[in-house]
């Protein structure tokens, strides 16, 4: 899918966008409260990105752990800024109740765009919204932030928050 769409892209001349969402705190969810309301917790998020996104043609996957991507075709980033906040929003007020509780839940988004040049990959789109997200993360969490680099210049780099 994420090759496709980026293909797609290239072929078009049109942008597209991705971002990589994390839920902020799972792994408190999990072992405070066991896997089974943690698997809950990740249906209940992906639902509500799922009814918030917008358009049938947008795409949301799990991409592992407690994180999702989603692609947004012909949507410049700053189109999927507004995208993303408007999902960062609309997980805050889910009413997340385990073991009798309210469990607050928040997610911290990175979000990259690009029109595809000859030569570039999916790859690197990801990467840069993926260092997005690690900003996200270290500045606070329950935040968007968008990638500032070229894509053609990402530089590769993991993320290992939360």
């Amino acid at each position: 899918m994420v090759l496709d769409e980026f293909n797609r892209a290239h072929r078009n001349g049109q942008p597209v966008s991705m971002a990589l969402l994390d839920i902020d705190h799972f792994k408190k969810v999990n072992d405070t409260h066991g896997h089974l309301t943690g698997d809950e917790c990740l249906r209940l998020v992906a639902n509500t990105l799922r009814t918030h996104m917008g358009r049938t043609t947008d795409f949301l996957a799990r991409y592992g752990g407690e994180e999702f991507i989603i692609i947004l075709p012909s949507t410049p980033q700053d189109q999927a800024m507004t995208v993303a906040n408007r999902l960062r929003s609309a997980v805050e007020t889910i009413d997340f109740i385990a073991g009798g509780k309210r469990i607050p839940l928040t997610v911290s988004i990175g979000v990259a765009g690009s029109i595809p040049t000859p030569g570039e990959t999916p790859a690197r789109l990801i990467q840069a919204a993926d260092d997005a997200l690690y900003r996200a993360k270290v500045n606070g969490r329950n935040r968007v932030v968008a990638s500032h680099e070229k894509i053609s210049n990402t530089e590769h780099r993991t993320s290992n928050g939360e």
